[in-house]
């Protein structure tokens, strides 16, 4: 049985910054390794029946953090407005420590690798005493969204992105990207 007696409608995921002005992308600005966009506080609705944030929420958390990115190199709502985006291929999410309600996080972002189509990069998410609490490794995709399919990055995007990469070229890269998840092989019990 259907609940006539709703009105609203649900509301759609919204993210920190959106709507809201951002500092214009500046050539001569030192490109920071990793990049520090994003912070936030444990919200009680974050937060599971064991008490700790959930799993769906250090999801959320990092999407706020990529949408940081996106507008710090000129994806925001006028450049989606005009039809095109990022879109997330593929994520693996790490937890290594839990997080309550009140707990202050803060975010690093390192960009792995850039083409005309794809960013490859990798979060994390890190408490008050610095200590990593998550990460997130991401495939994005550059997405027409009028054809609904991959496509190239405008060229003042995509340089963009790769002086961010090769500011980011310094960087050790985690011993967590690129790994597969799995059981160890077990003999059988033939």
């Amino acid at each position: 049985m259907s609940n006539s007696g709703s009105t609203s409608a649900p509301r759609r995921i919204t993210t920190p910054r959106e709507g809201q002005k951002h500092q214009a992308w500046d050539d001569s600005a030192p490109i920071d390794a990793p990049l520090r966009l994003h912070d936030a506080t444990v919200v009680e609705a974050w937060c599971d029946y064991n008490g700790h944030m959930s799993e769906s929420s250090y999801l959320l958390v990092v999407g706020d953090n990529a949408d940081a990115f996106f507008r710090y190199f000129g994806i925001d709502e006028d450049y989606r407005a005009s039809g095109g985006s990022l879109y997330t291929a593929e994520t693996h999410l790490h937890h290594l420590r839990e997080l309550s309600e009140g707990d202050q996080i803060t975010f690093t972002l390192q960009v792995l690798g850039v083409d005309q189509k794809r960013v490859h990069m990798v979060h994390e998410i890190l408490n008050a005493d610095g200590e990593v609490v998550a990460t997130a490794e991401q495939m994005l995709l550059h997405v027409d969204m009028e054809a609904g399919k991959v496509a190239p990055l405008p060229e003042q995007l995509y340089t963009r992105l790769k002086a961010i990469a090769s500011a980011h070229a310094t960087l050790p890269v985690p011993d967590y990207v690129g790994h597969v998840m799995g059981l160890p092989n077990r003999p059988s019990n033939t």
